[in-house]
């Protein structure tokens, strides 16, 4: 304390302030395109699970319901994906199977002797985001088949069904006993 009994009012110099704005704005410009990588890769991860949780939601409802189930991607448009059940005539493979008006859910009506009884809604992943062109059977004993042209094919290994978002990719993947995983 000074001789006088004031207490001396000393504050921080526009140097040592304009050094500390300095750091902090070359911390943030830094720090802000780490924080933005990290929230596209969250993105992107949300979006690959959502797509493997279909898989396994149509799984299982194909098992505990005793029927074959469809996963559709890109249905109707691209970014979308859809649970059908199979029904084994030609509106299996129709332009319109993933429309929500013509096969709405919940169904229309609630006879299980009509179907579909088991389409489910119709999924849509987060803006700019795209996963590949591919369609999986699931049977009631829980394996897996790869639909080609309207056909179940046995998959020889696995399939793949791919996840972007912008540049970056995840995978799930399929096998024929009905595993899905994400890769």
């Amino acid at each position: 304390m000074p001789r006088d009994g004031r207490r001396s009012a000393r504050g921080f110099t526009l140097i040592e302030l304009l050094l500390t704005m300095a750091i902090a704005g070359t911390l943030a410009a830094i720090a802000i395109p780490v924080i933005a990588d990290f929230a596209e890769s969250q993105r992107l991860g949300t979006a690959t699970q959502e797509v493997e949780r279909e898989l396994q939601s149509a799984r299982l409802k194909a098992v505990s319901a005793n029927c074959r189930l469809w996963i559709r991607t890109n249905c109707p448009v691209a970014g979308q994906l859809r649970t059908t059940e199979y029904l084994g005539t030609f509106a299996d493979t129709a332009a319109d199977r993933c429309s929500p008006t013509v096969y709405p859910f919940p169904p229309a009506d609630t006879d299980i002797t009509t179907v579909p009884n088991f389409d489910g809604p119709v999924r849509y992943l987060s803006l700019n985001t795209t996963v590949s062109t591919v369609v999986v059977e699931f049977r009631p004993d829980g394996t897996a088949r790869e639909v080609v042209g309207g056909v179940p094919q046995p998959i020889a290994d696995t399939v793949n069904v791919v996840v972007t978002r912008f540049s970056n990719t995840r995978t799930v993947t399929v096998n024929a006993l009905g595993k899905v995983q994400i890769q």
